[in-house]
C-alpha cells in the first residue's frame, strides 16, 4: 500500500466540543439545518451534507483562535443574511483583515470568508471560492 492510499480514499469525520448538548443540538439541528443522525451520553452526530459531524460533550471547552469547521457554499451573501436572520452574529476582525458590511472578507485570490461562532465559541466559518 502506497502512502497515497493510507487515507486518500476515505470519508473524513469532523469534530468539536460542546458543553451543553441540548443547546449545540438547537444550534447544528435547527439553527444551521444539519440533520441529527444519533446522540448518546458522549455526542451529537450531525450528517453535514455526506460529511459526520461529531459533536463531542466535554467538560471544558478550549476555544481555538482560528476556525475550526467550515463550509463551502455557492452563495455567501444569502447565506450571511440566512443566518443573521437566525439569530446568529457575524465575527468581525477589522484589525486584521478588511470585511465589508455584511462581515465578509474577500481573499486576495478572490476567496469570500465569513466567520461566526457556535453557543460553546468555536469558531466556524463559510467561504464562497
Amino acid at each position: 500500500m502506497s502512502s497515497a492510499d493510507i487515507l486518500g480514499s476515505s470519508k473524513i469525520a469532523a469534530f468539536v466540543g460542546v458543553r451543553d448538548a441540548q443547546r449545540a443540538c438547537a444550534f447544528y439541528g435547527d439553527t444551521l439545518g444539519l440533520r441529527l443522525v444519533s446522540e448518546d451520553a458522549f455526542a451529537l452526530v450531525f450528517d453535514a451534507n455526506g460529511t459526520t459531524l461529531r459533536v463531542s460533550l466535554v467538560r471544558e471547552v478550549v476555544a481555538a483562535p482560528y476556525a475550526v469547521l467550515g463550509w463551502e457554499v455557492d452563495d455567501i451573501v444569502a447565506k450571511v443574511k440566512a443566518l443573521l436572520a437566525a439569530g446568529v452574529k457575524l465575527e468581525r476582525y477589522e484589525n486584521f483583515v478588511k470585511q465589508d458590511e455584511s462581515g465578509i472578507w474577500t481573499a486576495p485570490g478572490g476567496t469570500r470568508v465569513a466567520w461566526f461562532k457556535d453557543p460553546d465559541g468555536n469558531l466556524l466559518s463559510i467561504s464562497q471560492h
